[in-house]
């Protein structure tokens, strides 16, 4: 509980006394590129080969000849959509860019950069921390939609590769009884992801005591706290807003 409240107390001070719209709005988009961009890569190969092997497994588990073949399609979109897609990119995202977060932040704090910044008069909390959870709301969102994409896609690869199922019965299923609702599911799940695995991070590097070693601590607990934080609140929007 006590690690609770530091967390909500450092959310306080990072919207309070806030720096000039130009100075984030730039910041802002220096982080987009280094948290958002770079993960483009990653995800995007994770997810297409996620998709691939969701279809595989699907097709390998349709023993019963009554079974028809576009619930390879279905079965993949639903599963891209609703959990993979958004969670896995999460999880993911947590691993590089909380990680990086964590790091940089407690580097800073150990060469007393952090410091320097409240010396000058500048709410260091703010200045440093806003602009990546801002660009973890806004980019996490896009990365979802293109993972669940590439993942749809890798499921179309290996039924047409593997001889599964015909185009057309695949995309059959893809479209078969779907429900928009869950596109923006998904996306309400990755732009809260985006904040916790962020937040989460910053605030594990902004508090290190210590030197290198403390360091590299705080980012390994950034990624684990960060992948608990998103499974637990994956549950709670699964809850809330599916039931």
């Amino acid at each position: 509980m006590k690690r609770l409240g530091e967390y909500l107390l450092f959310l306080h001070k990072m919207f309070s006394n806030r720096e000039s719209f130009s100075t984030y709005f730039r910041l802002f988009f220096q982080e987009c590129i280094s948290i958002g961009i770079n993960s483009i890569f990653l995800i995007g190969f994770v997810s297409l080969f996620v998709g691939a092997v969701i279809a595989l497994q699907m097709a390998y588990n349709i023993v019963s000849p009554l079974l028809p073949r576009y619930i390879i399609g279905l079965a993949t979109r639903e599963m891209m959509i609703l959990e993979m897609a958004p969670t896995l990119s999460a999880i993911v995202f947590a691993g590089k860019v909380g990680s990086q977060i964590s790091g940089g932040i407690g580097t800073m704090r150990i060469t007393e950069q952090i410091d320097a910044l409240e010396v000058m008069g500048i709410n260091s909390a703010s200045y440093l921390v806003l602009p990546k959870i801002l660009a973890g709301m806004i980019m996490l969102p896009f990365l979802c939609i293109m993972a669940g994409s590439l993942g749809i896609w890798g499921g179309w690869l290996a039924t047409i590769f593997g001889n599964l199922s015909p185009t057309e019965d695949y995309i059959y299923g893809i479209q078969n009884t779907f429900i928009p609702f869950e596109i923006w599911f998904a996306i309400i799940k990755s732009f809260v992801f985006g904040f916790i695995v962020t937040s989460i991070s910053a605030f594990k590097g902004y508090n290190v005591k210590g030197g290198a070693l403390e360091v590299g601590l705080a980012s390994t607990e950034a990624v684990t706290t960060s992948c608990i934080a998103i499974l637990a609140a994956d549950f709670i929007l699964a809850d809330t807003l599916l039931s």
